[in-house]
Parts: structure tokens; sequence; C-alpha cells
């Protein structure tokens, strides 16, 4: 008999990465407990990021653990919408999910950075920490829906279209939230330099999503 190679069940190695994604969310509510409280509530109430808007807000343990908490359940999210929505079976190769994984941190990594350059270049550092912090606590939060989501695609709804339409949804409207709140909250700033920010518009946040896009469409 010719040896077969055993691959690892599918839901297998996704539990592991729920698992290792949540663990992440304990220790922040374990360390940061009355942050992780205000947290929960973002999107009816904007008192964290009014609270924790301030020095070392981008460098921060509970930041940190709740960014990983995000891309993990993002680039698992992508990973099942691909085979979902693109009917692929890629539930042989989990490697495509490390690979997701690796290039939506990059790509994080490499946003931020060239948002600080550019806030360093035009000296307006203090105020592009500041809409990243709130930008990317918004995104964090998003971070739950596509957990639950995930949990609900990988033990429930295997198949389910409707569920990651509506998880798409709700992610689109929890970051429009935090665009309205930085908008709302920079609008003198921005209506002094609005070429500025238009430009950063069009360079770091429009731009990166047109370069995939296209890149998904090819």
């Amino acid at each position: 008999m010719e040896p077969t190679l055993r691959l690892i069940d599918t839901a297998d190695w996704i539990t592991l990465v729920l698992l290792t994604s949540i663990f992440f969310v304990v220790i922040g509510k374990s360390f940061f407990y009355s942050r992780f409280i205000n947290f929960i509530i973002l999107p009816f109430n904007n008192k964290y990021v009014i609270m924790y808007n301030k020095k070392d807000r981008l460098i921060n343990w509970f930041h940190i653990f709740l960014t990983l908490f995000q891309l993990f359940n993002f680039a698992l999210f992508i990973y099942l919408a691909r085979r979902i929505l693109f009917q692929l079976d890629n539930s042989a190769y989990p490697f495509i999910y490390v690979l997701i994984l690796g290039m939506l941190a990059l790509f994080l990594l490499v946003k931020v950075v060239l948002q600080l350059f550019n806030a360093f270049i035009f000296n307006i550092t203090s105020t592009i920490s500041e809409l990243i912090f709130k930008k990317l606590t918004y995104l964090n939060y998003s971070g739950i829906v596509m957990f639950l989501a995930n949990v609900i695609l990988t033990y429930a709804l295997k198949d389910s279209q409707t569920v990651i339409y509506i998880s798409i949804a709700l992610v689109f409207i929890i970051n429009l939230i935090g665009w309205v709140t930085v908008v709302r909250n920079h609008q003198f700033y921005i209506t002094n330099n609005i070429f500025y920010f238009i430009l950063y518009l069009c360079t770091l946040e429009i731009a990166p999503f047109v370069i995939i896009g296209s890149y998904f469409k090819d």
C-alpha cells in the first residue's frame, strides 16, 4: 500500500487560528480591563478614542493585541470568503491563509509607515498619528465582526454568502462611523488643509485598494 499524506482537517487548524486570536483579546482584557470595557462600546460611545488618544497611542500592548486579533480574523475571513464566493477548493492548502495573513500584516505596516513618513514631511505628525490611531481602533473593532463571521462560516453555515455580505456591510458601517468621527473631530484642520487631506485620501487610502482590486480583477 502506498503511503498517503494525511492532511490536517480544515476545521482543526481554523479552530487553532480562532483560539489564538481570541487569546490576544483575553490577554488584553486581563491586563487592561478598563480600557477593554471602553473599547467594547466604541461604536456607541467614542470615549475610548478620547481617553487613550495620547502619547504612545500606537505603541501600546492593548492596541497591539487587538491589532493581532483583527489581522488573524480578517485573514481567515478572506480565506473563507475566497472559497465560498469563488468556489475554490483551498481546504488542502492552509499555507494560503499564512500567505494572506502575511500580506495583510505587510500592507498594514507599510501603509502606517508611509502615513507617518508623509506626516513627518509635512510636519503634521501629531495630527496624523491621532488619525491613524482612531482609524486602526475602529478597524480593530471590526475584527469582532470578522471573528463571529468566521465562527459561523466554520461551524454553522459553511457556505453562506449571506453571512459574508452581512459581515462586509457591518465592517463597512463600523469603519464609516470611525471616518465620520475623524472628520467631525478634525473638520477645522481639514478645512484649512483641504489640499493635503485630498492628497492623503487619494495616495494612502484610495490608491492601495484600487491597486488590490485591479490585482484580483486580473
